[in-house]
C-alpha cells in the first residue's frame, strides 16, 4: 500500500526524502498527552530496601542465569508446603523411600551407637552360642567319631541339643537387647540428635524387662500353638493313618502360618511402644494392634520387603563363609573350624542388617502415628528443643 492511498509504505524512504513522523510544523491539539503527574519510570523515592543485594565481594550471576523468559522462578510454587526435616526423615507422612533412606541414614549419622553397639552385642552372643555348641561335644570321647560320620552316643546328642537350645535363648536375649537400644537411637535420630551406647542403655534399662516379658509371651503362644497342632495331627494319624493326618494337618499348618504372619504384623510395633512410649506389655499389644489395623497391608508389605532386602544382603555375605565352613566340616560331620567360619559369616551379616531392620520398624511406627494421630505436628513443636527433651515427645501422656 502506498502513501498516496493513505497507508504506510513497508520500505524506508529513499535518500533525500522526508522520513517518518509528523509533518513539519505539526502541533498536537490542546490537552493531548499524559495526565498531570503521570510519567514514565518508577515513582519518586522508589528503590530496593537498604542492604538489599548480594553480599560484599560476591560475584554477579553469569549472563543468562535464571529461568527462561516467560517461566516462573526456580523453587517450589508460592504456598507450597515444605516438610520440616530436622533429622533422618521429613516430619510428614513417609513414603517407602523415606523409610528405607531413614533406616540407612541413622546408621551413617551415628555409627558408634549403631554399628559399634551391634558389633558388640552380636559378637558376644555368637561366641556364647558357639561355645554352647562346641563345649558339649568336646566332653565326649566319641566326638572324633562324629567327625567321621559315625553315629554318636545318645548322651552326646542330648548335650548337643541342649547346647543348641541354649544358643537359641542367648540369641533371643541379645536380639531383644539390640532392638531395644537401636530403637532409642532411631528415636533420637528422627530429631537429628545422637546418643552414646551408655546413654542408650540408661534409656532402655527400665524397659528391658518389659521387652523380655513380651518376647517370652510371644514364644509361649508360638509353642502352645505348635503343640496343639502336633497333638491334633498325632490323634488323626492314630485314628485314620497317614492320609487322615495329612488331610487334617495340612489345612491346620497353612492356617497357622497365616495366623502367625498376621500376629507378627499386628504386634510389630509393640517393642517400640514399650521403649519409646513406655507402655506396659498388654497395653503395648493393644495399641500396636490399633495402629496397624488402619493400614495393615501397607505395614506388612514394607516390613516384608525390608526383610527380603536384609535377607538377601545377609545371604550374600554369609554364603561364602558357609561354603568354607561346610568344606572344613567334611561330608558328614562337625568340625570346630567349620563352626567358627560359619559363625563369622553370620556375625557379619547380622551387623549389616540388624540396624536396618530396627530402623524400618521404628520409622514404620512413626509413620503410622503421623497418619493416624497427626503426630508430625507434635514432633515439629518440640524438634527445636534439646536432644534429651525430644524423648518426651514420643509419650502419649505426660510422665
Amino acid at each position: 500500500m502506498t502513501n498516496d492511498a493513505g497507508g504506510y509504505s513497508p520500505y524506508p524512504p529513499p535518500p533525500g526524502q522526508p522520513g517518518y513522523g509528523p509533518p513539519p510544523g505539526y502541533q498536537p491539539p490542546p490537552g493531548y498527552g499524559p495526565p498531570p503527574g503521570y510519567g514514565y519510570g518508577p515513582p519518586p523515592g522508589y528503590g530496593p530496601p537498604p542492604g538489599y543485594g548480594p553480599p560484599p565481594g560476591y560475584p554477579p550471576p553469569p549472563p543468562g542465569y535464571g529461568p527462561p523468559p516467560g517461566y516462573p522462578p526456580y523453587g517450589p510454587p508460592p504456598g507450597y508446603p515444605v516438610a520440616f526435616k530436622p533429622g533422618v526423615i521429613p516430619l510428614r507422612p513417609l513414603s517407602l523411600s523415606d523409610i528405607f533412606n531413614g533406616a540407612v541414614g541413622y546408621v551413617r549419622a551415628n555409627p558408634k551407637a549403631t554399628l559399634g553397639l551391634t558389633t558388640v552385642v552380636v559378637v558376644v552372643a555368637q561366641v556364647i552360642s558357639l561355645l554352647l555348641q562346641i563345649g558339649p561335644l568336646t566332653t565326649f570321647s566319641d566326638f572324633n567319631s562324629t567327625l567321621q560320620g559315625d553315629k554318636p552316643s545318645p548322651e552326646a546328642l542330648a548335650m548337643v541339643s541342649a547346647g543348641s537350645l541354649a544358643g537359641v535363648i542367648v540369641a533371643a536375649l541379645s536380639g531383644v537387647l539390640l532392638s531395644g537400644m537401636l530403637t532409642v537411637v532411631v528415636g533420637r535420630a528422627v530429631f537429628g540428635g545422637t546418643i552414646t551406647i551408655g546413654d542408650a542403655w540408661q534409656r532402655l534399662r527400665g524397659r528391658f524387662w518389659a521387652l523380655l516379658g513380651l518376647t517370652a509371651l510371644e514364644a509361649l503362644a508360638f509353642g502352645l500353638l505348635g503343640a496343639i497342632i502336633a497333638l491334633i495331627i498325632v490323634i488323626a494319624a492314630h485314628a485314620g493313618g497317614g492320609v487322615a493326618a495329612f488331610v487334617v494337618g495340612a489345612p491346620l499348618v497353612l492356617a497357622a502360618i497365616v495366623g502367625l504372619v498376621y500376629a507378627a504384623t499386628v504386634l510389630l510395633f509393640a517393642p517400640p511402644l514399650i521403649v519409646l512410649e513406655q507402655q506396659r506389655v498388654f497395653a503395648a499389644i493393644a495399641r500396636s494392634f490399633a495402629l496397624v489395623k488402619g493400614d495393615f497391608w501397607r505395614v506388612l508389605g514394607i516390613w516384608l520387603l525390608a526383610g527380603i532386602v536384609a535377607s538377601m544382603v545377609a545371604a550374600a555375605v554369609g554364603i561364602p563363609f558357609g561354603i568354607v565352613g561346610g568344606l572344613l566340616s567334611g561330608p558328614a560331620g562337625i568340625s570346630i573350624p567349620g563352626l567358627v567360619i560359619s559363625a563369622i559369616g553370620s556375625v557379619i551379616g547380622q551387623i549389616i542388617t540388624a540396624p536396618f531392620n530396627a530402623g524400618v520398624v521404628v520409622l514404620l511406627y512413626t509413620d503410622r502415628r503421623i497418619r493416624a494421630e497427626a503426630f508430625d505436628l507434635v514432633l515439629q513443636t518440640g524438634a527445636a528443643g534439646p536432644a534429651e527433651s525430644t524423648d518426651q515427645l514420643w509419650l502419649t501422656r505426660p510422665r
